[in-house]
């Protein structure tokens, strides 16, 4: 009984930074690890970032390492993706979702899913 939605997308030029946030409902937000995948067209979805359910630890693809952190607010239900230095194969739509086990690097550890936005980055 979870429910995500994803806001922030948009379009941005190769090396500009952009925010995309993912609203939970629920007090039981910080019960759940979260995550973020992404989907570009033509490909598989993939892992970018992931948090515990205090903050304490993130996880990172090697493609988004140093150049993207993950965060959260568990006073606002809220988990953000700062993406800095973008790059055009950032390009997809990208998706949050909340984890109630310790599988954060897979979407099978992953229990509740928003719909996802789209973030555009031009060459």
């Amino acid at each position: 009984q979870v429910q995500l939605v994803e806001s922030g997308g948009g379009l941005v030029q190769a090396g500009g930074s952009l925010r995309v946030s993912c609203a939970a409902s629920g007090r039981t937000f910080s019960n759940y690890a979260m995550g973020w995948f992404r989907q570009a067209p033509g490909k598989e979805r993939e892992f970018v970032a992931a948090i515990n359910r205090s903050g304490g630890s993130t996880y990172y693809a090697d493609s988004v390492k140093g150049r993207f952190t993950i965060s959260r607010d568990n006073a606002k239900n809220t988990v953000y993706l700062q993406m800095n230095s973008l790059k055009p194969e950032d390009t997809a739509v990208y998706y949050c979702a909340a984890a109630s086990t310790a599988l954060l690097l897979t979407r099978r550890g992953y229990d509740y899913w928003g719909q996802g936005t789209q973030v555009t980055v031009s060459s």
